[in-house]
């Protein structure tokens, strides 16, 4: 097997994390998080996602993305996603994402699947992509456990294809705050974890995040998120 100098591993691996962006939830899964869920943005809402992350001197994310669910389509969920990453070297990505229900929670199993891609702007390729599988076993009123399977691919690395698995449980503390813990793996890098509070004031209308994560993207011992997202 080959095996990866430093600047490699975190570049191919950055790529990965960002090929895991998606679409954000009414629970805490989705938006900077790694493992997902499979529900998608409430039928006829919009929203926008805006989040920064920072792994260590000089190398962070910042994102902005757009989403809506249309009431003719109530679980299809289109958005997309405009990324500057700075690490070995700066630049920034755009591209689409879909997530699309296939079966509702209050059936006992929520399940979706849901892919992303992110072009660079700086070379015009593909540099990024994902196909992810979301099911999402609602355990009581206030827990939920989201498990997710696929593939990952990013041109930043040695190892274009890796295959992905990660669990996340979700636990609604009071009305307006959320607390999530994850774990993720990447075939090809370490095992990572993460960990959120959400605060939702107000009508729902305005979820504020705070997140530690542990090898976000494969490499980085530490990292820390803020996150804001708006709906209308």
């Amino acid at each position: 097997m080959k095996t990866w100098n430093g600047g490699q591993a975190r570049g191919g691996l950055l790529g990965v994390f960002l090929a895991l962006i998606g679409g954000e939830t009414a629970w805490t899964a989705g938006g900077a998080h790694v493992v997902d869920d499979a529900t998608v943005e409430t039928p006829g809402t919009c929203h926008v996602e805006v989040w920064a992350t920072r792994f260590g001197p000089a190398r962070g994310l910042v994102n902005a993305s757009p989403a809506c669910t249309r009431g003719a389509w109530p679980r299809l969920e289109l958005g997309a996603s405009i990324l500057h990453s700075a690490d070995r070297k700066d630049d920034t990505m755009v591209g689409p994402a879909f997530k699309l229900n296939l079966r509702s929670v209050e059936k006992g199993l929520d399940v979706g699947v849901g892919a992303t891609g992110g072009w660079s702007l700086h070379t015009g390729r593909l540099e990024t992509a994902s196909a992810v599988a979301p099911l999402a076993l609602q355990l009581s009123e206030h827990l939920r456990v989201n498990l997710n399977g696929g593939w990952l691919y990013s041109r930043l690395g040695n190892h274009r294809h890796m295959a992905f698995v990660g669990a996340q449980v979700e636990r609604q503390l009071t009305s307006k705050l959320s607390l999530m813990v994850e774990a993720f793996n990447r075939d090809r890098g370490r095992a990572g974890g993460q960990i959120g509070l959400r605060w939702t004031p107000g009508e729902g209308t305005v979820d504020l995040d705070i997140m530690a994560g542990h090898r976000l993207d494969g490499v980085g011992r530490s990292a820390i998120t803020l996150g804001l997202t708006l709906r209308n």
